[in-house]
Parts: structure tokens; C-alpha cells; sequence
């Protein structure tokens, strides 16, 4: 069978990473959320507590592709990698993790920009899943066990950090239909509704690919 990689984007709240988890059952493929952190660490030889720290955080520091015109010359062990700002060197280390990951086994991505990472591969789904903001402030109030105000300003810091990372690292908007193939609405579907769509959507488009 040939590898595919299905990327989740996700509003805080929407259960984009359950939808990813229960893609993972009915694929038998392995959902990578927080696991890349610590693949990532391994990889760059960086403290896997500094890609916590600074995981899908926004930055002000200079031109994305300033940086990566100075990092393709030789990797992790070149200067200019080096001297990066930390930020930039945990987004490329994840990115570097993503495509390495993508290369070797089919998988499922939450978040971190990873449709923006695997823009060339030939078979990649991106999924936006979003919902109702009711439906999101439920959602970490039972997850969190929060009351209604901490958990709907939980929900405003963690899209805008998330937003404000995808947009400067990916030149793109985050949530934006446009930048996705599939954007679904998790309080209207449901979470199980969400999955029976992608894999749906995988059909529609491998029989299409195939005609």
C-alpha cells in the first residue's frame, strides 16, 4: 500500500487529536502528537523540555526564510544552525522530523505546521477540524475539569498562540479553508462523524487519483 499522511489542524477544544486517535485505530497507522517533540529532541541533540517550552509558540524573531536559506548549507552541526535563535531551531528540528517520518511509514499529524512541512509530498490529506465555541468550552471543562470562564480563556490563548505560529512559519492562514483540503466542524459531526468523513474523503479521492 502505498504511505499517505493525513495532517489535523485543530482549534483548542474541537477534539482534533481524538479524531486523529480514532484515524489511527481505523488505519492501523501510529497518530504523532506530542510524540515529535521527543523525536525531534533525539534528533537535534537539543533538551526535549526546550521543544515543550516552545511547542506551536509564536516568535517575532527574523524572516522564516532567511533561516532556512542559512540552514540547508550542512544541518544541525553547520553554524548557521548554530547561531539560530532556539525557536528556530526547535520549529526545524520538528520540521525535519515530520518529513523524516512522512519518508518511512504511513501516520496521522496533529498540529505544528505539519501540512506546511510536507507541502511536496504526493500523498498528503490536510483536515482542519474547527467547532462551536460552546462546544469547545464543554469539551476542556470536562477535559481540565475548569470552570466555564478559565476554560473559554484557555481556549482564546491557545488558538491565538497556535494561529499566530502556523501563520508565521507557513506564510499561510490557520483555519483559512484555502489551506486545506477538508475543513470539518467537530459540534456538528461529532468526533466519530469527523473520522467517517476522512476516510471517506480518502476513498472519493483515491478512486479519482485512479480514473
Amino acid at each position: 500500500m502505498e504511505k499517505f499522511v493525513i495532517t489535523i489542524g485543530r482549534q483548542f477544544g474541537s477534539g482534533g487529536l481524538d479524531v486523529g486517535r480514532m484515524l489511527s485505530d481505523s488505519l492501523k497507522v501510529k497518530c504523532y502528537d506530542k510524540e515529535l517533540l521527543a523525536m525531534a529532541a533525539k534528533e537535534s541533540g537539543l533538551c526535549q523540555e526546550i521543544f515543550e517550552n516552545h511547542d506551536e509558540k509564536p516568535t517575532n524573531s527574523f524572516l522564516y526564510s532567511l533561516v532556512m536559506d542559512t540552514y540547508s548549507v550542512s544541518g544541525y552541526t553547520s553554524a548557521p544552525f548554530l547561531d539560530m535563535p532556539l525557536n528556530h531551531k526547535v520549529f526545524l528540528a520538528q520540521f525535519e522530523t515530520i518529513k523524516k517520518l512522512a519518508e518511512n511509514e504511513s501516520c496521522i499529524i496533529v498540529g505544528r505546521c505539519a501540512d506546511y512541512a510536507l507541502a511536496e509530498h504526493l500523498n498528503c490529506l490536510n483536515v482542519f477540524i474547527h467547532a462551536d465555541k460552546e462546544f469547545r468550552i464543554n469539551h476542556i471543562m470536562d477535559t481540565f475539569h475548569l470552570s466555564h470562564d478559565k476554560a473559554a480563556d484557555m481556549i482564546h490563548k491557545t488558538d491565538k498562540k497556535r494561529a499566530s505560529y502556523y501563520n508565521y512559519y507557513s506564510s499561510k492562514k490557520w483555519g483559512d479553508a484555502r489551506s486545506y483540503h477538508l475543513t470539518l466542524d467537530s459540534s456538528h459531526l461529532g468526533l466519530e462523524g469527523c473520522c467517517e468523513m476522512i476516510l471517506n474523503y480518502m476513498d472519493i479521492r483515491k478512486k479519482n487519483l485512479h480514473k
